[in-house]
């Protein structure tokens, strides 16, 4: 039998991020022949197809803060030699408070890893901030959060963002999403074009599986129409507050 595909993950969280925006590494998990193998309605001849996914949790300290009231545990610093530049295959960033700053440790260590040829970035939500302040936007286009697209522009130079329109976009090895859900998405599309690591009828299985993957990458409603409908979502909540009435359906 042939050497099974290693393919490592670091999820990259030097500070307190989404757990929503987190939460899309469980598609790489899925993907693993360790998940697939043991579920006795999938054949042998699928599940030897998928390939062997390490996922390493790197920050900062010993523990992370996700929203939720919910704390993980990281498995490495980023001075561990085994997540060093070269040791990983794909850096995953969910997404941090985007008025956070960063030392020069924690914008290095991405920027190796973005540097290093072979090296995938996933970015989900409000990430995009920090790989913009490691410096990796420049001549770049990006997704982000729908309703940050303008300070995007405005923070990196260089930048060109169409989050406005796509749930995700690739560029080169740097692939970004928009907000929250939009992470597993990401996942999935980077799997679909990614058959070195995994193969189509896998990533098939598991988008199946999971009821993820069948969004269209463009929304459903454009820039204007969204904002208006966070527009009419705030008013009504101003008067709601200014009346002291709100709604109750009766049970």
């Amino acid at each position: 039998m042939a050497t099974r595909t290693k393919v490592r993950v670091g999820v990259f969280v030097p500070s307190d991020v989404q757990l929503l925006d987190l939460a899309c590494v469980d598609v790489f998990a899925m993907l693993s022949h360790d998940y697939l193998a043991p579920l006795e309605m999938l054949p042998s001849a699928l599940t030897d197809l998928a390939p062997e996914v390490s996922i390493s949790y790197v920050g900062t300290g010993p523990t992370v803060r996700t929203t939720a009231q919910t704390t993980i545990a990281t498995t490495h610093l980023l001075g561990d030699p085994d997540v060093a530049p070269g040791k990983l295959d794909v850096v995953l960033v969910p997404g941090p408070d985007p008025s956070r700053t960063w030392g020069e440790d924690v914008k290095g260590w991405l920027r190796g890893h973005a540097e290093k040829e072979g090296v995938d970035v996933l970015c989900v939500c409000t990430g995009i901030f920090l790989l913009g302040d490691a410096g990796l936007l420049k001549g770049k286009t990006v997704c982000g959060p729908r309703g940050l697209q303008g300070k995007i522009k405005d923070r990196y130079e260089g930048v060109r963002t169409v989050g406005e329109r796509y749930r995700w976009v690739r560029d080169g090895r740097l692939w970004s999403s928009g907000g929250v859900t939009n992470g597993n998405d990401l996942v999935v599309a980077y799997a679909r074009e990614t058959p070195r690591f995994f193969p189509g009828p896998v990533v098939e299985i598991v988008a199946r599986m999971a009821d993820i993957g069948d969004r269209p990458r463009e929304y459903g409603t454009g820039q204007a129409v969204w904002g208006m409908g966070m527009a009419w979502q705030l008013l009504k909540a101003w008067v709601m507050g200014v009346t002291g009435v709100r709604k109750v359906k009766n049970r």
